[in-house]
This record gives structure tokens, C-alpha cells and sequence, in this order.
């Protein structure tokens, strides 16, 4: 990948004092790291259509995409991230893992028993109210 600047957009998805999070697939880069459902944003695709586009995708569902909450840069070895996060709502859909490895609704006391990639660990340190 080089020094590839890379966007990648995520949602926060709420739902009765749970966070919805999803697994990365073992052959993923950052395998089986957890993270707010989400995916890169192609070239000239908005960040909602984006949003919309991977969720759609990878767990059968279609967000609301809602308001910005917030924008981290990130640089791994590799590649810079800019990540994204806008409040998304599902509404009374249920999401499915098709394209992660799994999903889960989890609250914010327990996002420690869940290893994230840095950029979503400031995402989450973030909404813990840790930054």
C-alpha cells in the first residue's frame, strides 16, 4: 500500500444504551480487530453514500446517516486514515455478519473486552469520554 491516505467512514449506531460494533474478517488487514460498522470511501462517493454503501454490504441494512460526531487521523506503517464517524440509526432492522466476521451490541463498560485498531480506539476512548 505505500503511504497510501486513506478515508474510511463509521457509524454509531445506539440502541437501548448498546453500541453496535462489528469484527473484522481474519483476512482483513487489522484481522479480527473490532470496529464501528463502516468501509472506505471510494473516489468521488460522498461519505454518506459511502456509509450507506458498506453497511448495506456488509450487514444487510440500510442507516440513517445523522450528524458528524467526529473526525480522527490515524497513521499505520503503511497508510494514513482519516476515519469519520457520523450517528447512524437502523431503525428496527437487524443486522447480519455477511461481509465481517461478526457483529455484536455492546456497552460502553465492556468495549475493553473488545481489541480495536487505533484510530477506532480513539473513536471509542471518544465517546467514553477519555479525549
Amino acid at each position: 500500500m505505500g503511504n497510501e491516505a486513506i478515508r474510511v467512514v463509521s457509524a454509531e449506531i445506539e440502541r437501548e444504551g448498546v453500541y453496535l460494533i462489528t469484527q473484522r474478517s481474519a483476512k482483513a488487514v487489522l484481522p479480527l480487530l473490532w470496529e464501528f460498522p463502516g468501509g472506505r470511501v471510494h473516489q468521488e462517493e460522498s461519505d454518506m453514500d459511502a456509509l450507506v454503501r458498506n453497511l448495506r454490504a456488509r450487514l444487510g441494512v440500510v442507516v440513517d446517516v445523522g450528524e458528524k460526531l467526529m473526525e480522527v487521523e490515524h497513521t499505520y506503517d503503511n497508510y494514513s486514515l482519516t476515519l469519520v464517524v457520523y450517528r447512524g440509526s437502523l431503525g428496527d432492522q437487524e443486522p447480519r455478519p455477511i461481509k465481517v466476521n461478526a457483529l455484536a451490541w455492546v456497552a460502553p463498560e465492556d468495549f475493553g473486552d473488545y481489541p480495536f485498531p487505533g484510530a477506532d480506539q480513539q473513536t471509542v476512548d471518544a465517546l467514553l469520554g477519555y479525549s
